[in-house]
């Protein structure tokens, strides 16, 4: 796995091993940010929910992104990240929260311009994540929800305040994107 464009274009991303991770391929990766280049308001704080790898939150700083948080539950993941950070040399803009997503979004209080969640395929409760998002601090007027899914999961045109603008399928993978209100 590797950064696609941007700063840290061609670095190569470590994967942790015996820890249930699935990547983002560099398809869904790229579907994504050419859905929030055309989306997205701002860039300036990003959150990355689940992260894995990073790979997703990384990618966003290779292309401008001014601060990313991670999240992720899985200590060998957060020190891969960290790894991932310092090999892009991207580590000054991003902070790691090795803690479950239930408990980041209790304590978290500020409002990010994008949010990537890309959650385990087998949880099945992703749309309750999306409603407390919804109703969370997090998401400002302008934010940017992006949830990537399996397409087995049916996920709702709206949730609280956030309603679906598109949904794109890419392989064994979907892509959902969320915003406050109808705005395109």
């Amino acid at each position: 796995m590797r950064v696609i464009t941007g700063t840290a274009k061609g670095h190569l991303l470590k994967v942790p091993k015996g820890v249930y991770v699935r990547p983002a391929t560099d398809l869904v990766r790229g579907a994504i940010f050419s859905i929030l280049e055309s989306n997205a308001t701002s860039w300036a704080r990003v959150l990355d929910l689940y992260a894995g790898s990073g790979a997703i939150g990384i990618e966003a700083l290779s292309r401008g992104a001014g601060w990313v948080d991670f999240v992720d539950r899985e200590r060998r993941c957060c020190g891969i990240i960290k790894e991932n950070l310092e090999k892009t040399k991207l580590d000054a803009n991003a902070h790691i929260y090795c803690c479950s997503v239930a408990r980041a979004l209790a304590f978290l209080d500020k409002e990010y311009s994008i949010i990537l969640m890309d959650p385990p395929y087998v949880d099945s409760s992703i749309g309750n994540v999306v409603e407390q998002l919804a109703s969370s601090k997090l998401v400002g007027s302008d934010t940017v929800v992006v949830v990537t899914h399996s397409p087995r999961l049916a996920l709702n045109s709206s949730y609280g305040v956030l309603s679906m603008l598109k949904e794109h399928r890419h392989g064994d993978s979907c892509i959902s994107i969320y915003r406050k209100g109808n705005k395109t």
